[in-house]
């Protein structure tokens, strides 16, 4: 991460005192997915050749408990508040149609914004209704929202979206994101505090 980006984080930590519940904005859809052709709504970014090598995948630790003698997870299994709260590797590299594997530990949400979005971009005011607004919740360049930490109500987004409750996930568990295009992408926790905290990173894809 540069020092300007750095820098600019202290403009979204002075703008996190602000909070609204605001209702959801879906992202619209792309080119790609409005395409009425035929063969596009089954070809899901699939790419002829395999996908090997080096930069082919990609792990990143998505939250982290410290060995020290403050976390028992017998004891307590998901002690939050000694969480780190960091990506680690902070920034990682892979070639168009690899793969990340985030290896999430904690109360964490990971949500992947388009090529070129620096952390400054985020408006950490934009938040779901409750009861999920400690989200944030800015579909301006959104290209990937993950799994809710604290799940999802029935009729949520609109009535029927989604059909049933979506229930909390696991909070260890692995989410692996494809990234079919080339660029730089920035990647948040969208736990509010978490972000405003400094936990996001950057996925570099090669062309």
């Amino acid at each position: 991460m540069t020092k300007n980006t750095r820098r600019n984080l202290f403009k979204v930590v002075a703008a996190g005192g602000v909070s609204a519940a605001l209702g959801l904005t879906l992202k619209p859809e792309t080119a790609a997915q409005s395409s009425e052709a035929p063969d596009d709504a089954h070809s899901h970014h699939n790419h002829d050749d395999p996908i090997s090598g080096p930069l082919a995948e990609a792990t990143v630790s998505f939250g982290q408990y410290p060995a020290d003698s403050t976390v028992d997870r017998m004891r307590v299994a998901d002690p939050g508040n000694r969480n780190t709260n960091q990506l680690i590797p902070n920034e990682v590299k892979i070639k168009v149609g690899g793969t990340v594997d985030f290896v999430v530990t904690g109360f964490h949400q990971i949500v992947v914004y388009d090529d070129g979005t620096q952390p400054e971009d985020i408006n950490v005011a934009l938040a779901p209704p409750p009861p999920l607004g400690l989200l944030i919740d800015d579909p301006a360049n959104r290209i990937y929202r993950g799994l809710s930490p604290g799940g999802v109500p029935a009729n949520f987004f609109a009535p029927g979206v989604p059909p049933a409750p979506i229930p909390a996930p696991p909070q260890d568990r692995t989410e692996s994101v494809n990234f079919p295009n080339p660029g730089t992408f920035l990647v948040i926790c969208a736990v509010r505090s978490h972000f405003l905290g400094g936990m996001f990173g950057f996925v570099r894809v090669l062309p």
